[in-house]
């Protein structure tokens, strides 16, 4: 990610109110909140969508943004494949709510952080 890219993603998680969004505006990661931008870059780019939900006390979202999203390497992978977004579950019960449905649904079990790949 170049310095540009890194300062608009930078903006757009410095602009949410979440505690748990507030967290992650230093990651490498082009973070997106949840909304309709998101979705059109990844429909105008033809990329899949990599959903993470979490919240901010939440101890195993903390142990995988430090192994995960704060890795140079990793961020650049999903940088490249994917538009990301992060959620958070507390200020987004609803976004939450559909997905955890949908993991369990799929796998027989859930928790956070949740992580899914969406198309857009």
């Amino acid at each position: 990610m170049n310095i540009k890219e890194r300062d608009s993603s930078r903006r757009r998680l410095t602009d949410e109110e979440s505690p748990y969004l507030q967290q992650h505006v230093d990651n490498p990661v082009e973070w997106y909140p949840w909304g309709k931008e998101a979705f059109e870059r990844a429909t105008r780019e033809g990329k899949p969508v990599f959903l993470s939900i979490g919240y901010s006390t939440c101890h195993w979202c903390h142990v995988m943004a430090h192994e995960s999203f704060e890795d140079d390497r990793v961020a650049a992978f999903l940088n490249e494949h994917f538009v990301s977004i992060k959620v958070d579950r507390e200020e987004r019960p609803d976004v939450d709510a559909v997905y955890m449905t949908a993991c369990q649904a799929m796998t027989g079990s859930g928790g956070w952080p949740l992580t899914l790949f969406l198309t857009p």
